[in-house]
């Protein structure tokens, strides 16, 4: 990446778009010059169902950013996610190129280019893959095999795949802007690039990002991605459950959550009252604070126990010593924390973005993590990030021969190990 160029992350969430505009200046970390957050009615569940609409909320956003930063920008990274975003372990099998036996560069991009060859459903196609182990021959649990010499090599990976239509939506909403995407990655995998570190990824930790329509996780170990899921519920639905509580409209639920939320109910006052005609003046009426905290703290058990089911599946449940890092706009609910360490049985934090400099008071926020993410993911690398092979962009290059150093390769391997 050129110095003094610009980098843009655009996260797509449910309830609104944000946008990181940072320059990469040759300093370690990039600075961020611009932010903005819109509002979106267009994406349900993380899918985009109404791209006119999600269209403008970018457009808005971008524009905003744009002219707070005072330059202009020509590509972005996006995020993605939602409910019907899909994972399948893959395996690829080559044999070894060189004469001598010796594992090159060209070997990994081949034997990854196998892995993108496994079937997929109807109508699906890889957003990510991501590499965990390299066997070659007897050899096994190898992390980097590059100058290692044997006849067979194999790579077990983790596939994570979409809809072929959420992913040309994603691609549609950015046909009439003057940016255009320049990768697109699965947006949990962007805030723990945000918010973790390498010690809590070795120890074994779980992001959560509770965004608006969904609820994502990753779960890191021994520096390696382990596993990943999204959940069909968010913040949203804890709106939604006040709205139907209070009999009240979706505006003023979301108020009364922002401004008197939380999911302590015994830390409330039984006599406590909330004043609805102070929030709106078509309401009337009053409702009990502590009503409302009971309201929160359903949801967010709920959340927690679907996230606590799901590391049962993984034998990880209450055994990742770095605990669990909370992002997202649910984040920043109070009570969201303890709840969380009562279900969960681990150490638990909200997650603040790290590691940028410039205007970074804009973005310490655990909701930006994902936009803050995605403008750390362009930095560190164009091709290779974090062990993540990204589907979108760069599977058309492997199978038309593209060549990377040496250099690159063994620093994207580099970093599975401790």
């Amino acid at each position: 990446m050129s110095r003094n160029s610009i980098i843009v992350g655009i996260d797509i969430g449910s309830s609104n778009i944000r946008t990181v505009i940072a320059e990469d200046s040759g300093e370690e970390s990039p600075r961020v010059i611009g932010v903005n957050t819109a509002p979106t009615f267009g994406i349900r569940r993380g899918a985009i169902v109404d791209p006119e609409e999600v269209t403008k909320a970018i457009r808005e956003s971008v524009e905003k950013s744009k002219s707070m930063a005072g330059a202009k920008a020509k590509k972005a990274t996006v995020s993605i996610g939602g409910a019907e975003i899909g994972f399948q372990e893959a395996k690829g099998v080559i044999a070894v190129g060189r004469a001598d036996g010796e594992v090159a560069e060209n070997d990994i991009q081949r034997v990854l280019a196998e892995v993108q060859n496994s079937p997929l459903p109807p109508n699906r196609e890889i957003i990510h893959i991501v590499p965990r182990d390299y066997r070659l021959d007897d050899q096994e649990n190898i992390k980097d095999p590059i100058g290692m010499k044997g006849v067979r090599l194999e790579v077990e990976a983790l596939l994570i795949e979409g809809s072929s239509v959420h992913v040309k939506n994603v691609f549609k909403c950015f046909e009439h802007l003057d940016i255009e995407v320049g990768d697109i990655v699965l947006a949990p995998l962007a805030a723990a690039k945000a918010v973790l570190g390498k010690k809590q990824k070795e120890l074994g930790v779980i992001l959560i990002n509770i965004g608006g329509g969904t609820t994502s996780i990753a779960v890191f170990e021994e520096g390696e991605l382990l596993h990943t899921a999204i959940f069909p519920v968010g913040a949203a639905h804890i709106t939604n459950d006040i709205a139907i509580g209070l009999r009240s409209s979706i505006e003023v639920a979301e108020k009364v959550k922002i401004e008197y939320g939380t999911a302590l109910p015994e830390e409330v006052s039984r006599k406590e009252e909330i004043d609805l005609s102070l929030i709106d003046s078509s309401e009337e009426g009053s409702v009990m604070r502590y009503h409302v905290a009971e309201i929160i703290e359903a949801r967010l058990e709920e959340i927690f126990k679907m996230i606590n089911k799901e590391l049962h599946c993984i034998k990880r449940a209450g055994l990742l010593p770095a605990g669990a890092v909370i992002t997202g706009g649910g984040a920043k609910l109070p009570g969201t924390v303890e709840v969380a360490k009562k279900i969960l049985s681990l150490p638990i934090q909200a997650g603040y973005p790290q590691k940028l400099g410039g205007m970074t008071n804009e973005v310490d926020d655990p909701s930006f993590a994902t936009a803050v993410g995605l403008v750390l993911w362009t930095h560190e690398q164009e091709t290779y990030r974090d062990g993540v092979f990204s589907g979108v962009k760069v599977l058309d290059n492997l199978s038309k021969g593209a060549e990377y150093t040496v250099d690159k390769v063994r620093k994207w391997l580099g970093k599975f190990m401790p």
